[in-house]
């Protein structure tokens, strides 16, 4: 083994990772269970018959940005790409976290936005909140009697699937000077999107975040995007990689794009199954609590741990949330046949 030694504490921590393991009905990460049509992949396969692959990509991801700047009704300088939001999550860390820099979060919440502070050497404020998990003004004043750099607000939340209010975390945020970062994975299912506050305020310290992994069934690109102010992104500029997002990605990206109807009726399909989810898990004796996302977290009469096993020897993969949210698991709104499989899976583990 090399005499190298990695940085203090580095070997304590383990791998980000999600179970991806061969079954039935993989319903623990949160993807689109339904692919984008055929012609997506056809219109792709000519899109990248056409790059030239022998040189570097567009270093400023142009047309994609002007694209979804469009869509979006933002401007262009104000809209940034990377390979997928996490990497955004982490360029927005890197510029405006650090070593003595403050990050608050409100949990429970997405995971990496921990660890990600962790792998920037930011300092993380933690408030817990209490079911069902709405920030409240309190939790707020709580989080910025520490002085934080960046406040962290995901809307959709995950693991509980609510959305929260963001217009006091922006309001008290911008007396103190933090930056603000709304991550918006799942804003397609439900819940209100803090880019019109961003668009009536636009130089306010606002990030809105937002993925093609879930509504645009795009997990396998790696693609994410963010709207903020243009200095903001002048930032982000500063801390990215050199061609950080590929020729491939971005074309998949504006072949996407051209797919969004297509995109649309797949969400009005998972929001049918979530609701079904929502609906059924109680008759089974199970509480399942409100969800604005395209999964529902549950907590079952029986030790969640054990519920996860019965449910993985039966074909079925959730995800085992009781580290976060005690006693609780949360389950993907899958196909029809993959929430038929979960329920009869349930029931009988619960028999």
């Amino acid at each position: 083994m090399s005499g190298a030694r990695p940085r203090p504490g580095l070997r304590d921590v383990e791998p980000y990772e999600a179970p991806q393991l061969e079954v039935k009905a993989r319903l623990n990460t949160n993807e689109c269970p339904y692919p984008l049509p055929p012609a997506f992949g056809e219109e792709l396969a000519r899109a990248v018959r056409d790059l030239g692959l022998n040189r570097y990509p567009d270093r400023e991801a142009e047309e994609l940005r002007a694209r979804l700047a469009a869509l979006n009704g933002h401007t262009l300088e104000g809209t940034w790409v990377a390979n997928g939001s996490n990497e955004i999550l982490q360029q927005l860390l890197l510029a405006y976290g650090g070593p003595g820099r403050r990050v608050a979060l409100f949990e429970p919440t997405y995971a990496m936005h921990a660890r990600l502070a962790w792998v920037t050497q930011s300092d993380v404020i933690r408030v817990e909140l209490e079911e069902p998990w709405k920030i409240e003004l309190r939790d707020l004043l709580t989080a910025f009697e520490a002085r934080p750099d960046i406040v962290f607000v995901c809307s959709p939340n995950n693991p509980t699937g609510n959305a929260q209010d963001v217009r006091p975390a922006i309001d008290v945020a911008t007396q103190r000077s933090a930056l603000v970062v709304v991550d918006e994975a799942y804003v397609e299912f439900g819940g209100d999107s803090a880019a019109s506050i961003l668009h009536a305020f636009p130089n306010l310290n606002l990030v809105v975040v937002r993925t093609f992994s879930k509504a645009f069934a795009l997990a396998g690109a790696r693609l994410g995007y963010c709207l903020a102010a243009p200095e903001v992104i002048e930032d982000l500029r500063r801390v990215r990689l050199p061609y950080h997002l590929s020729s491939l990605t971005q074309a998949a990206g504006l072949v996407a794009l051209d797919h969004r109807a297509e995109a649309l009726e797949i969400i009005a399909a998972v929001h049918a199954e979530r609701d079904r989810l929502a609906d059924a898990l109680p008759t089974l004796g199970v509480e399942a609590f409100p969800s604005d996302a395209n999964f529902v977290l549950f907590r079952p009469p029986r030790p969640a741990r054990d519920v996860w096993q019965g449910l993985l020897d039966r074909e079925v993969l959730v995800r085992d949330c009781s580290d976060r949210v005690p006693g609780c698991l949360r389950v993907t709104a899958g196909t029809p046949e993959e929430v038929d499989l979960f329920l009869s899976a349930l029931e009988e583990v619960l028999r």
